[in-house]
């Protein structure tokens, strides 16, 4: 038996497997595993002037984001592991695969876990070792190898940001040499940037308005009440007494009083009601 040593660890991890008929069948974002580490064809069909069949195929696209994190190979005699499910088949009509023994693989999400299967190969049975690779058992005379490891999320690339056509209107052309900012000197930029914004809101209050009068009128018009549209102002009695000051003097004659001034002034024996109580009630003096 021979022994192979696996190429450099690939770093993307394994997102999908599935069986296909031919290359032809293969999905776009799939790698066909056509042939074994020894060699040989990869078909799990073998014989002679064999037409159909099927092969294994991965795939790596992470757009998805769920990444393999296990691989097994089962009898049909076997209850497939909690979390796993068999991989889908991409075959022609009236094509199968065999039942005896099945593939089934386990998908999480990739940012769950920082290991996952990152490469998938088939030797020929008891002929081929592979170095670094697990063997996850046989499948028609064919010995299926998985590697595991830590795998590279891929780097989020920052969308590049639209200038919007009102910022590229704030043009500084023309205008004097900076000057530094003071309060007496605010920048140009900030006064057509506040015009501008104070120009929208104008629109947007004007616009809500619109919107709520329309609403009004066709909800209901009994929402509309007498007050709607009268100002408030204050009478002109009531203005002049404010506006009038309080002179010196009239502060100066308010007197404090302390806590037993204003006991002595508001005292109150209760004798007046005591002695008529005791006029209608003369059990009480008893």
């Amino acid at each position: 038996m021979s022994v192979l040593g696996s190429s450099s660890a690939p770093c993307r991890p394994i997102t999908a497997v599935a069986w296909v008929s031919n290359s032809s069948a293969c999905p776009g974002h799939f790698t066909l595993i056509s042939q074994t580490e020894d060699g040989a064809s990869a078909n799990f069909i073998r014989g002679f002037a064999i037409k159909s069949g099927y092969f294994l195929c991965y795939s790596k696209d992470l757009s998805a984001g769920m990444v393999v994190a296990d691989v097994q190979v089962i009898t049909d005699k076997e209850t497939i592991p909690h979390g796993y499910c068999y991989i889908p088949e991409f075959l022609e009509q009236k094509a199968s695969v065999g039942k005896k023994k099945r593939i089934c693989v386990r998908l999480v999400p990739m940012g769950s876990v920082t290991t996952a299967v990152l490469d998938l190969k088939l030797t020929v049975k008891n002929k081929t070792m592979v170095q670094q690779y697990t063997c996850l058992g046989d499948m028609n005379g064919f010995v299926v190898w998985c590697l595991k490891g830590q795998f590279s999320s891929p780097v989020p690339q920052a969308k590049p940001r639209r200038v919007s056509l009102d910022m590229r209107s704030l043009s500084l052309e023309g205008a004097g040499p900076p000057q530094p900012l003071r309060p007496s000197n605010p920048s140009d930029v900030s006064s057509k940037v506040s015009f501008r914004r104070s120009k929208l809101d104008t629109n947007n209050l004007m616009e809500d308005v619109n919107d709520s009068g329309n609403h009004s009128n066709h909800s209901s018009i009994h929402s509309i009440t007498g007050m709607d549209g009268v100002p408030f102002s204050l009478h002109p009695k009531f203005s002049s007494q404010s506006d009038t000051k309080v002179s010196a003097s009239i502060l100066s004659d308010i007197r404090i009083r302390s806590v037993q001034d204003i006991e002595n002034e508001y005292n109150y024996t209760f004798a007046v009601e005591e002695q008529a109580a005791r006029r209608l009630c003369p059990s009480v003096s008893s």
